[in-house]
């Protein structure tokens, strides 16, 4: 999974301020509140486009094989080097369960049955949506894709915990496997909101 902007903007970790219209290239962008809207939109000055920024979704799957997960070491940024499961933003025309599939086959070389709706994760400081469905592998075929360094799969003691590379990785594997000793597998909907500054005196540790 990588980062992705919008046209004519400069995106960071909350909002993206927008240079330029991507309807006309006009540079005259206004933030105001337009008629019968509650929220302040950017709006071109020139043609009067008004730009909405929504979350983006990312979908992806959690794929087992008997009883172990399969999950994929990252190549590229961020969290390069660490663990995570197969996930990606949604395209433009594809369905949830097809972009899960796809991002499966894209970062794993896994052809994966998609189950159910797993994990619903908000992340509003970053403007994103996680969504992660459990899946099987009909067979133990798998393989790194160009986005990942390894693929394998792991036993629940094996899962590497300190290397996991995204907090909504971590929390949908641990539902999952204590969601496995209860016997069942509810959705399960929560929010990650952005973790506080560490402590003047920690900054820079490590």
């Amino acid at each position: 999974m990588v980062a992705r902007g919008i046209a004519g903007a400069v995106c960071g970790d909350d909002n993206a301020t927008m240079r330029f219209c991507s309807s006309c290239g006009s540079a005259r962008i206004g933030l105001r509140v337009p008629d019968g809207d509650s929220l302040p939109r950017h709006v071109c000055e020139a043609c009067g486009e008004i730009h909405y920024q929504n979350p983006k979704v990312v979908v992806g799957c959690l794929p087992t094989y008997g009883e172990r997960v399969l999950m994929c070491l990252r190549a590229i940024e961020p969290r390069r080097g660490l663990w995570t499961l197969p996930a990606g933003f949604l395209e433009n025309g594809e369905t949830v369960v097809a972009g899960a599939a796809r991002e499966t086959w894209e970062e794993a070389h896994a052809r994966v049955d998609v189950g159910e709706l797993y994990t619903l994760i908000s992340l509003p400081h970053i403007n994103q949506i996680y969504m992660v469905f459990r899946a099987t592998l009909p067979e133990p075929a798998f393989a790194p894709g160009p986005e990942s360094l390894e693929v394998r799969l792991f036993d629940e003691h094996e899962v590497p915990w300190d290397r996991i590379a995204f907090r909504t990785i971590g929390r949908t594997l641990r539902n999952f496997f204590l969601d496995r000793k209860l016997g069942g597998f509810p959705t399960r909907v929560s929010a990650l909101e952005r973790r506080p500054p560490a402590p003047p005196e920690l900054r820079g540790a490590g």
